[in-house]
């Protein structure tokens, strides 16, 4: 575990490109010798590179000279404290991607007094020297990671400090409440209100319901970070595999007339217009005796309620009252209020409308306007258009300005957040003493506290930054 000490004393490097070869490679180097132990291996013109004229943020072309050996030429650039990713003096040392090249410069810069950074230190310097807060480092992981411009937008939006901005703001406004029961508290012998009651719980519901906004978004935003879950479900032979295949352009499922062919959920991910989906082909839905079979259908039943999206596939090849029952006990299993259902009439090929009189009756027995209905051949690719705008119109995505929660940590601490401001409401409600409803609110400020770091655990520091890479 690191501790603030060797945070502060350590000049540390790290190849900041990913292993391997290819065209170039970048190591990067941090702390109060980064710039000296640098220019110590770094010559100009078969001359050593002059300090003095150094000028911070500037490329300069030159090579690496080991004991008189050259190793590579490079570009080097200079970053003086505090305009650096860390906050510290840096360095990048641009080299070809020779695998043998990157491990020889990082030998040599261990031998002239660096050593090997630990996973995510670069970024935990950062935060330390108040570059940026735990909240906005752990974005630029998921920037790192986003697969999708959804995922991207997100995380740049972390990135920027938008829901950093919204906690301080909550914070704020805690404080406030805070600071006035504690006035109150010490004049209790006096039995003076600072607070006024009703003030206190009009800014509380306000803190409140926007604390559970950000605790709700979770759902979504988790989603947009690993790829929205699509459920595919109905009964068997309906063509759930079928349609798999066709929105993947491969042959993933295996497609066959025998019912229960597919025993266990199968998991494709698809970008769409930006947005990563994580389509899954479940069981077919049915009464069995098999026992491998039954417990593929106890995964579906779990992954309908998992998904975000429902995909619920419909034979149209049956008769009309099979077909609405297969309906409603689809729907029967999606909640409407939080999930998106889509009714696929898949195999409309064989019927000479095309299905489209099957759809209006569906649509009117149902009911539902939320329930989205669409026809489809999964086999010939008919409806597959409509299916992809069907979906990407089927999520409430967030104009790119919006704040999501993407983290679990997050997500755990505005419920304890959550849970403590609900504590102080009905403590105001039941006139509980000030200092109990004080100690509620306290803790409130401390989860909040805890996602942007300030209030956190060198323990926790150390969990959140192991899962970072080693040069980052």
């Amino acid at each position: 575990m690191l501790n603030s000490q060797i945070l502060n004393n350590d000049t540390i490097c790290a190849l900041a490109t990913p292993h391997g070869m290819g065209a170039i490679a970048v190591v990067r180097v941090s702390g109060p010798e980064a710039v000296t132990i640098v220019s110590q291996i770094f010559t100009q013109n078969n001359k050593p590179f002059d300090l003095e004229k150094m000028v911070a943020n500037k490329a300069y072309y030159g090579h690496i000279v080991d004991h008189g050996k050259l190793l590579d030429e490079v570009l080097v650039t200079f970053f003086r404290a505090p305009h650096s990713f860390t906050g510290e003096d840096s360095s990048e040392i641009s080299v070809h991607g020779s695998v043998y090249i990157q491990q020889k410069l990082l030998q040599v810069l261990i031998a002239h007094g660096c050593r090997m950074a630990e996973a995510g230190e670069f970024t935990r310097r950062a935060f330390v020297n108040r570059k940026f807060d735990l909240a906005q480092a752990e974005a630029i992981a998921d920037l790192i990671g986003s697969e999708s411009e959804a995922a991207h937008r997100v995380a740049i939006n972390q990135l920027k400090g938008g829901f950093s901005k919204e906690l301080q703001m909550l914070r704020s406004k805690l404080l406030e409440m805070t600071s006035l029961m504690e006035l109150e508290l010490d004049f209790s012998e006096e039995d003076v209100e600072f607070a006024d009651r009703s003030q206190l719980r009009a800014l509380l519901d306000e803190t409140l319901a926007h604390v559970n906004r950000l605790k709700d978004s979770f759902r979504l935003g988790n989603a947009i970070k690993n790829g929205i879950p699509v459920a595919i479900v109905g009964q068997t032979n309906t063509g759930k595999s079928t349609l798999l295949n066709a929105l993947l352009g491969e042959d993933r499922a295996i497609v066959s007339d025998i019912a229960g062919t597919t025993r266990d959920t199968i998991e494709e991910t698809l970008n769409i217009n930006g947005i990563l989906y994580r389509f899954i082909d479940t069981a077919g839905l049915r009464q069995t005796d098999e026992t491998i079979e039954k417990i593929g259908i106890e995964r579906s039943y779990r992954k309908i309620h998992e998904a975000t999206v429902a995909i619920g596939m419909l034979d149209a090849t049956k008769d009309y009252v099979s077909i609405l029952s297969s309906a409603n006990a689809i729907a029967g299993k999606v909640n409407l209020k939080q999930q998106q259902l889509v009714l696929c009439i898949n195999k409309v090929d064989t019927l000479a409308d095309q299905g489209a009189v099957l759809l209006e009756q569906l649509r009117h027995d149902l009911g539902n306007d939320e329930i989205k209905i669409i026809r489809l051949s999964a086999k010939y690719g008919f409806g597959l258009n409509d299916l992809y705008n069907t979906l990407k119109h089927s999520q409430p995505l967030a104009c790119p300005d919006a704040t999501l929660v993407t983290n679990v940590r997050h997500y755990e601490a505005l419920l304890h957040a959550s849970e403590s401001l609900k504590s102080v409401k009905e403590g105001l409600e039941m006139n509980v003493p000030t200092d109990l409803v004080s100690q509620d609110l306290h803790e409130a400020l401390y989860y909040l506290g805890s996602i942007t770091g300030e209030i956190t655990t060198t323990e926790v520091l150390g969990t959140i930054f192991s899962r970072f890479c080693i040069g980052k």
